[in-house]
């Protein structure tokens, strides 16, 4: 007698179309206030980010100086975590008005493709 061999009936796994190739890479920014000190964004930036505290320093001087300073290029779901986690960092415990977190944005990076 011939065994036939049994096939699982399953699909195989499909990415939707969207979600193919590289993905696309977002900003996060943090913006501007006068209710953190330099201290609260180096800290920040150094748990959050792994940066030390030289590249802190150069954000914080950045952020106060500009407004507003990319800290991240990170795909879309890292950087929404990102944000959350800065939201999250809550008020600056040096500044006795300060008594909220720092803002922080996601946008679009500039990838250098067309389109």
């Amino acid at each position: 007698m011939a065994h036939t061999a049994t096939h699982s009936h399953t699909k195989p796994h499909t990415i939707p179309q969207d979600q193919t190739g590289p993905l696309r890479p977002w900003n996060v920014v943090l913006l501007d206030d006068q209710d953190h000190t330099y201290e609260y964004v180096i800290d920040m930036l150094g748990r959050i980010f792994g940066y030390p505290q030289e590249r802190g320093f150069q954000l914080a001087r950045e952020v106060d100086s500009k407004g507003r300073a990319i800290i991240a290029t990170v795909h879309r779901e890292l950087g929404e975590l990102r944000v959350q986690q800065v939201i999250g960092f809550g008020a600056d415990p040096l500044l006795t008005r300060s008594n909220g977190p720092m803002r922080a944005i996601l946008e679009p990076a500039e990838d250098g493709s067309e389109g």
